[in-house]
C-alpha cells in the first residue's frame, strides 16, 4: 500500500482517536494539578435594637472575580495525587513506620479509600479475566461438539447473559441471592444457617459480584473462541486423531495454539472492562462491602460539591493501571509480531 494511500486510510480514524480519547485524556490530566477555588468569606457587622453580631457570608463578585481570572483553579501540583482519598502519601509512610508487621501494615491501607478500591479492583481483574476466558473455551468447545439441529437454540442460551442489559441481569441475580430468593435460601440450607446474609457478609458479596462478572462476560468470550474454532485446520485435526491423540490432546496440541491470539485479544478486552468495574457494584447495592476506581469517581462527581480535581486524578491513577495491566500483553504480542516464526 502506498503511504499517501494508508495515509488518508488512517486519517478519519486518527481524527476521531484524537478528538475522543488524547483530547480528554490530556484535559483530564490538566484538571488534577487543579483544585477549586475557596469561597470568599466576608464579615459584616449586623446591628440592632438588642446589640451588634457579626455574620459572616460568601462574597459572591468576589469569588466569581477569582474564578474567571483562573478558570481552572488553584495551582495544586500533585498534592491532589497525596492525598488521603488518592495515595495518601504521608498516612502510608506513617503507617509503615509505625507497623507492627505486614499485616498491620495491610489493614491500615485497607482503611484509606483508594487502596481499599484499589484491592477489590484489582481482586475482581485477577479472577474474573482468567475464569471467564477458561470458562469461554469451554462452552465455545462443547457448543461445538454439539448436533447440528441443536445449535441455534444452545447458542442463543449461551448468548442469553450477554444480550440481557447488565443492570438488569445483576439485579435478576440480586434478587436470587436475596434471603428470600432461591440462590439466598439455598445457601442458608447448606450452611444450616437460616440467618445467613449475601448482603451482609463482605467475602460473600465479593464472590457474588465476581460470580456476576464471569457470568455476564463469559459469552463474549464464548462467540470469540467459538468463531476462532471454525478456523481450525481439520487436516491437522485428522493427523492428530490418526497419530492416536485423545480429546483433551488434539485441544491442547492443535485447537490451543490456534486460538492462542484469540486469547490474547479476549484478555485485553477483559483486563480492561474488569479494571472499570461498576454496574454490578450499583446494581448489588455493595457500596459498604466492596468499592472500585470507577465507584470513587462516580461519588467524586456526584452530590451538590463536584470535586473535579479528585475525579481526575483517580480517573489518570485509572489510567496507569489500565496501562501497566495491559503493558506485559502487549509486549509479547509486539515481539509475536515482530519475531513471527
Amino acid at each position: 500500500m502506498k503511504h499517501s494511500t494508508f495515509f488518508w486510510f488512517v486519517l478519519p480514524s486518527a481524527i476521531l482517536m484524537l478528538a475522543f480519547i488524547a483530547l480528554p485524556i490530556v484535559s483530564i490530566v490538566t484538571q488534577s494539578l487543579y483544585t477549586s477555588h475557596e469561597q470568599v468569606l466576608v464579615t459584616v457587622e449586623n446591628c440592632g435594637p438588642f446589640g451588634c453580631t457579626e455574620v459572616t457570608s460568601v462574597d459572591q463578585d468576589a469569588t466569581q472575580a477569582l474564578k474567571a481570572a483562573e478558570p481552572l483553579g488553584k495551582w495544586a501540583g500533585l498534592d491532589v495525587y497525596k492525598d488521603r482519598n488518592h495515595l495518601a502519601v504521608a498516612e502510608v509512610a506513617s503507617a509503615w513506620v509505625n507497623a507492627d508487621g505486614l499485616p498491620d501494615f495491610g489493614r491500615t491501607l485497607m482503611n484509606l479509600p483508594f487502596y481499599a478500591a484499589l484491592a477489590f479492583t484489582l481482586t475482581y481483574t485477577f479472577i474474573v479475566t482468567p475464569l471467564t476466558i477458561v470458562l469461554g473455551f469451554f462452552i465455545a468447545v462443547a457448543v461445538n461438539a454439539v448436533a447440528k439441529a441443536l445449535k441455534g437454540p444452545t447458542i442463543f442460551l449461551t448468548l442469553l447473559p450477554f444480550i440481557v442489559t447488565p443492570l438488569v441481569g445483576s439485579l435478576i441475580i440480586f434478587w436470587m441471592v436475596d434471603a428470600r430468593g432461591i440462590l439466598g435460601t439455598g445457601l442458608q440450607w447448606l450452611a444450616d444457617d437460616p440467618t445467613l446474609s449475601v448482603k451482609a457478609s463482605t467475602p460473600l458479596m465479593w464472590i457474588m459480584l465476581m460470580f456476576y462478572g464471569i457470568w455476564h462476560s463469559a459469552p463474549f468470550a464464548f462467540v470469540v473462541f467459538y468463531a476462532g474454532l471454525q478456523t481450525v485446520n481439520t487436516d491437522s485435526l485428522e493427523a492428530a486423531m490418526i497419530d492416536g491423540a485423545n480429546r483433551w490432546e488434539r485441544i491442547r496440541y492443535v485447537v490451543i495454539p490456534h486460538l492462542f491470539p484469540l486469547v490474547t485479544f479476549v484478555a485485553l478486552i477483559q483486563l480492561m472492562d474488569n479494571f472499570r468495574v461498576f454496574e454490578p457494584i450499583v446494581s448489588f447495592s455493595a457500596y459498604a462491602h466492596a468499592n472500585s476506581l470507577s465507584i470513587a469517581i462516580f461519588n467524586d462527581l456526584g452530590g451538590e460539591t463536584r470535586l473535579l480535581s479528585s475525579a481526575a486524578a483517580t480517573s489518570v491513577l485509572t489510567i496507569i493501571g489500565v496501562a501497566i495491566l495491559l503493558s506485559p500483553v502487549l509486549v509479547r504480542t509486539y515481539r509475536d509480531f515482530s519475531n513471527p516464526r
